[in-house]
């Protein structure tokens, strides 16, 4: 793939078309840092953030919307419950060697942060510097339940799926294949904690105090679970009047620490 600055680009992966965008440098000339988007989220859903990034940290940013989200290919539910495990073992390996990626830094979020989180662990690939998880899940809980059943209402009763459809061409797919797969009881067996243990490079968390889809248990989860060295250089932000969204609902803070993780860790 070509990597055009500022224009919207699809990606071809395992005979899957996936709508991204290239911001900043490209990954010949600076470390790229690739966007992993939430449950519900795709590339214009991140709003004015990956701008912002690549303005403040100097390094080209890729996002890209999954499989069944955004402009992307349809997706064929229901989803597996290991969909997550599926996107960091099939899907992101073959994305990064289509966009030319060189070295840099996962930054994902919620689902995404979990995606990251598993790449990370299971790839051991050397040209990551480092990992930033904003709300990730490591392992399911009630708490996240309750506020997907919400969601759910929302969806059916309310106005979810006229906002939603504004940024995913089928956006029943796009929210039955996370819904459905959260609300499954089987779901309450899902667990990544593996993963963390097997990391290998510095990780960032961005935790709001008050997020509805998760607790303060995922950052216990991630503290106790990383090796003594990593547990060492952690760095966890926790945002006081924020939610599940740090990067929306406190912006220039989330930034601001992003921005100063990378630099601490852009020569290793």
């Amino acid at each position: 793939m070509q990597w055009q600055t500022d224009k919207s680009v699809f990606v071809e992966v395992a005979g899957v078309r996936l709508e991204g965008r290239c911001i900043g440098p490209s990954p010949s000339q600076a470390d790229t840092i690739i966007l992993l988007h939430e449950g519900l989220g795709s590339v214009e859903l991140w709003r004015d953030f990956p701008e912002k990034l690549a303005a403040q940290s100097g390094l080209g940013v890729f996002v890209f919307a999954r499989q069944g989200y955004g402009a992307s290919d349809a997706v064929v539910l229901p989803r597996p419950l290991t969909y997550m495990s599926e996107e960091a073992d099939r899907v992101l390996p073959a994305l990064l060697e289509k966009i030319g990626f060189r070295s840099g830094y996962l930054l994902g979020h919620s689902d995404g942060a979990s995606i990251a989180a598993i790449y990370a662990g299971a790839a051991q690939d050397t040209r990551l510097k480092a990992v930033i998880l904003m709300a990730p899940h490591f392992f399911a809980e009630p708490e996240s339940i309750a506020a997907i059943e919400q969601a759910r209402i929302g969806f059916d009763q309310g106005d979810l799926r006229a906002r939603l459809a504004k940024y995913h061409k089928d956006v029943d797919g796009a929210f039955n294949g996370w819904c459905d797969a959260w609300l499954d009881p089987a779901f309450m067996n899902w667990n990544i904690e593996a993963f963390i243990k097997i990391i290998d490079v510095p990780v960032m968390m961005v935790q709001g105090l008050d997020d509805q889809y998760g607790t303060l248990k995922q950052v216990d989860a991630l503290k106790s679970n990383l090796s003594s060295r990593l547990q060492r250089a952690l760095h966890v932000e926790l945002l006081e009047a924020c939610g599940h969204s740090p990067h929306l609902e406190q912006p220039e803070r989330t930034l601001s620490s992003i921005c100063r993780f990378i630099a601490i860790n852009s020569e290793l």
